[in-house]
């Protein structure tokens, strides 16, 4: 067969394999010819998006939206995140602080211990807590 060709046509979504004789051929005859004129369409407009194509983007949108947000401000979002940072570095130094103070009173219990026994500190806690005094000293308020 001499003169046939093959030739694919795409339009738009549309694709279709023609089988092209030449002229005159008998078989040319049973070549598709079911080409609708709206096919051939060149005036530069394009296919709308349909509706749904519209509703799924607004949709991937709000979604994305609706994410974003809870990321920031949700209950495991950043600025929560933040808070919890804060107050843990708030606690810490809390903690640091109340170790410090028992590590001072357990000193003061074991220098006023029976086992050992700081003479300076007892003159002391009796002094601020009995109230008293040498015969010899002389108090001022």
């Amino acid at each position: 067969m001499q003169g046939a060709a093959w030739v694919t046509i795409a339009i738009g979504n549309r694709a279709a394999l023609w089988h092209l004789l030449p002229k005159g051929h008998p078989s040319n005859e049973a070549a598709p010819r079911h080409v609708a004129e709206a096919d051939f369409q060149m005036g530069g407009k394009g296919k709308r998006p349909g509706v749904g194509a519209a509703v799924f983007f607004t949709l991937a949108m709000a979604l994305g939206a609706y994410f974003t947000f809870a990321a920031v401000q949700g209950d495991y979002g950043l600025f929560r995140r933040m808070e919890i940072d804060a107050a843990t570095r708030s606690l810490e130094r809390e903690r640091i602080e109340l170790e410090a103070q028992v590590a001072a009173l357990e000193n003061k219990t074991h220098r006023l211990s029976d086992s050992y026994l700081d003479i300076d500190l007892l003159d002391q806690q009796a002094r601020s807590v009995l109230g008293l005094v040498r015969a010899d000293e002389v108090i001022f308020d």
